[in-house]
């Protein structure tokens, strides 16, 4: 399905052509505006990619038909083909590799420089992830979240505060893996208590913060213990995860109509959630447009009165390329 907002659109790419526009547009941003070291190859042709493309999908948002923001996506699937998730090469993530349950990791989101301003590729982006949860019954979705740069004190606060107030739970939690970290790289740079407790201050933490990330904590993503520092892509990383079942209550009141709608806890009455979620699955059309119309008015804002949704029999194009 995708979603429109006027000239805007979010949906899965569908072909070659799209799925290079993802490309040049990632690499106009983490290589020439963030630093990023790539390949001759890559440079030559403009692109940005690496082994895990081959079999990822793409979620993009097109403005008059070209590629303004993405997501990489990669579900199970996938990630066996590839030998693993992306992440993994920065994290242990087994646990949540355990979780009973769909699980989707996100990675390599960028929007074009021309469309931050005012936030709305970022909440379509959000917007598309959302219909993808619910068609595809995604109960976790993870990924890294970057800070530009390779020294993780300059953001002190913001790691320090995540640290402190928004480690996921120890069920589900994922571990940073310094020893794959550069040779030149001292493995301590992996801690995230850079300061203690009581010299961490919300608002200047949250001034840190990029936009991402702050997106992240409203929704009510948790983030996983320690630092990756990542010197070819010149930045430093956090994981980030959020179990959907319990993203924010706001969020969910929106979303299914209840504050606790998805909740986890054994005590609620799964039935109904389930048969709610079972009537979005069996209506493909009615269903997700009478939750996305409630999840886009969240999202979206003055926007949403403007939104359309298309349902798209059309498959994607998840072809084997770089």
């Amino acid at each position: 399905m995708a979603i429109k907002v006027r000239e805007f659109e979010v949906r899965l790419t569908k072909n070659k052509e799209e799925r290079k526009q993802v490309r040049q547009l990632r690499y106009k941003v983490f290589v020439e505006e963030e630093g990023a070291g790539v390949t001759e190859e890559q440079r030559a042709l403009g692109e940005e990619y690496d082994a895990y493309d081959r079999f990822a999908e793409y979620m993009a948002v097109f403005h008059n038909g070209r590629v303004v923001g993405t997501y990489r996506i990669i579900d199970r699937n996938a990630a066996e083909k590839m030998g693993g998730f992306y992440t993994e090469n920065e994290f242990n993530i087994t646990k949540i590799k355990k979780y009973n349950g769909n699980i989707v990791e996100m990675s390599r989101a960028c929007v074009d420089p021309e469309y931050r301003e005012n936030a709305l590729v970022m909440r379509m982006l959000w917007a598309g992830l959302g219909e993808l949860i619910v068609r595809r019954k995604i109960g976790v979705l993870f990924g890294v979240a970057s800070f530009v740069g390779t020294k993780p004190a300059r953001s002190a606060q913001a790691i320090s505060y995540l640290y402190y107030n928004h480690l996921s739970p120890a069920r589900l939690r994922a571990t940073v893996l310094p020893e794959k970290f550069a040779d030149d790289v001292n493995p301590k740079l992996a801690r995230m208590n850079i300061l203690p407790r009581e010299f961490v201050d919300e608002a200047d933490a949250k001034a840190e913060m990029t936009p991402l990330i702050k997106g992240y904590l409203r929704l009510g993503a948790s983030f996983g213990k320690g630092v990756f520092v990542d010197t070819p892509f010149n930045s430093y990383d956090v994981f980030v995860m959020m179990e959907t079942c319990k993203m924010n209550a706001t969020y969910q009141k929106h979303f299914l109509g209840r504050e606790d709608a998805l909740s986890c806890d054994t005590g609620i009455d799964k039935a109904g959630i389930i048969k709610t979620i079972g009537k979005i699955v069996t209506f493909p059309v009615v269903g997700p447009l009478k939750m996305l119309g409630a999840f886009v008015e969240f999202l979206l804002r003055e926007d949403a009165a403007d939104a359309e949704y298309i349902e798209d029999n059309e498959k994607t194009e998840n072809e084997e390329e770089k």
